[in-house]
């Protein structure tokens, strides 16, 4: 999975979905959606309003709505509820929720609150349900989107997003082929 954004400090998103038939890649789906508020960074904390770039394992799933179809471990229940003093435009944001691995412990709820790296480095970053803004550090994905992605995401193929925006991600080293994987 790709996401990518327009520029550095820009919060708006492309979402690609890749799937792998055989020996290529196939397209699977594209949404228009959200980062952070101020856009990326490689550096990121708590509070910065940007979206950490890199490759982060997409591993546990959850929400207040009833499981999809989803191949991802998912929670649901109240602990996906708005936040109080969230605009109420948001109020479907956590219907459906995938936990970007980004500082945290893999195999737990999204909402789990661990940090291994520390509370400063910020944590809780999620792909959830598009609410035509940026966020705080998620990715937003129109709702049809995030269904898509609940039943397609396969743990056992382990999942990646790659995200960023777009000059940051042009400028990441590609190996002309694949290491062995002996």
């Amino acid at each position: 999975m790709a996401v990518y954004g327009d520029d550095e400090d820009s919060p708006d998103s492309t979402i690609v979905l890749y799937l792998k038939e055989g020996s290529s890649w196939k397209e699977s789906g594209r949404w228009r959606g959200h980062n952070g508020k101020a856009g990326w960074t490689t550096d990121h904390h708590l509070g910065d309003l940007r979206s950490p770039v890199g490759v982060f394992t997409l591993s546990d799933a959850g929400g207040l709505l009833d499981d999809p179809g989803s191949k991802l471990p998912y929670s649901q229940g109240e602990s996906y509820e708005l936040p109080k003093g969230w605009d109420e435009s948001h109020r479907n944001a956590f219907d459906y929720v995938i936990a970007i691995d980004y500082n945290r412990l893999r195999g737990t709820p999204p909402h789990d609150p661990s940090r291994p790296e520390g509370e400063e480095k910020g944590g809780g970053i999620w792909l959830h349900v598009d609410h035509e803004d940026g966020t705080l550090a998620c990715v937003t994905v129109p709702e049809s989107g995030m269904r898509h992605l609940l039943r397609a995401l396969d743990p056992e193929q382990e999942p990646v997003v790659v995200m960023g925006d777009r000059a940051h991600l042009k400028t990441w080293e590609q190996p002309e082929e694949p290491p062995d994987a002996e």
